[in-house]
């Protein structure tokens, strides 16, 4: 595919202002359905935006916003080895996950209607229409990670959120951290990071359209993720995009080749890239690297 340094540069560019309302009149739908539901009266909850939207990496207008919906008065923990509930002064919740999920549902169909809402595998779609874009949302417990800094306050955690897909997988993520680091990092390329994240996923969206990889498992998060793991001076060491797009293709690739890869943090860096049963491997994604360099032709 041949690529002008106009389309690189016009690629750079956030969501569209029309596209932003869009997105905000979506996050307090939810918020409304859920917040007036009577099932979850007595619940405290907080409703924020995660993911491509949250982190303002997303490419594709009218694509998914994600929505998590997090229970903070019934929670998860991770307790420092040999310790308990009793010795955080910790009793049990009163609601289960599976049922809040289900009040969930029921919330997001009554203000929806039966015909929008859809409930997938780890999260809810939301149709979209003129007035608000396609979301998932996922239900979640917010997750009080004690042993990942050995506290054994109860007031000192690490948050992230946990649920329990429909095929029974628990899921673990630590979604304000990534938000937190990626503007961290914008910051610190003179908002290039950013920039990067988007010229890549749009190049990855092409070449998923071409069928030239399988985008079910080099998935926009992992492109974002794989940018966080360029050094600061490769994403800003070019006077040009296609020069940057080169040079990161060609860090990442070497360093996977030289096992360095293996200390690759996710954006929030509270979980390695892959050390864990994912979508994608360190095989895959070298392959979709150089396959990507070489896909590449700048005029």
């Amino acid at each position: 595919m041949k690529y002008t340094e106009e389309i690189l540069k016009s690629w750079t560019s956030p969501l569209s202002q029309t596209e932003e309302q869009r997105v905000e009149n979506t996050v307090l739908m939810i918020k409304d359905a859920v917040t007036s539901y009577d099932k979850l009266s007595d619940c405290t909850m907080e409703i924020f935006a995660q993911g491509s939207y949250a982190n303002n990496t997303n490419v594709r207008q009218n694509s998914d916003v994600d929505i998590c919906v997090m229970l903070t008065s019934t929670f998860f923990c991770n307790y420092v080895d040999g310790k308990t509930d009793i010795d955080y002064g910790y009793t049990a919740g009163s609601i289960t996950y599976s049922d809040y999920k289900s009040y969930i549902v029921e919330a997001l169909k009554k203000k929806f209607g039966n015909n929008v809402v859809a409930v997938g595998n780890k999260s809810i779609d939301i149709k979209p229409n003129s007035y608000h874009v396609n979301a998932d949302v996922v239900p979640t417990f917010q997750y009080r990670d004690f042993k990942i800094i050995s506290s054994t306050d109860p007031t000192k955690y690490v948050e992230g959120v946990k649920y329990v897909a429909r095929d029974g997988t628990e899921v673990i993520n630590y979604p304000k951290d990534h938000i937190i680091n990626g503007k961290q990092k914008n910051n610190n390329t003179n908002y290039e990071y950013k920039k990067l994240v988007r010229i890549m996923k749009h190049i990855r969206d092409d070449m998923v359209d071409d069928g030239k990889t399988d985008g079910d498992k080099i998935t926009s998060f992992l492109i974002e993720c794989l940018v966080w793991n360029v050094p600061n001076d490769t994403i800003t060491g070019s006077n040009t995009w296609a020069g940057t797009v080169q040079n990161a293709i060609s860090h990442l690739w070497n360093d996977i080749k030289d096992d360095k890869h293996k200390e690759w943090g996710e954006v929030s860096e509270r979980l390695y890239l892959f050390h864990f049963a994912r979508k994608w491997t360190a095989e895959g994604t070298k392959d979709f690297l150089y396959n990507m360099y070489n896909y590449l032709e700048f005029k």
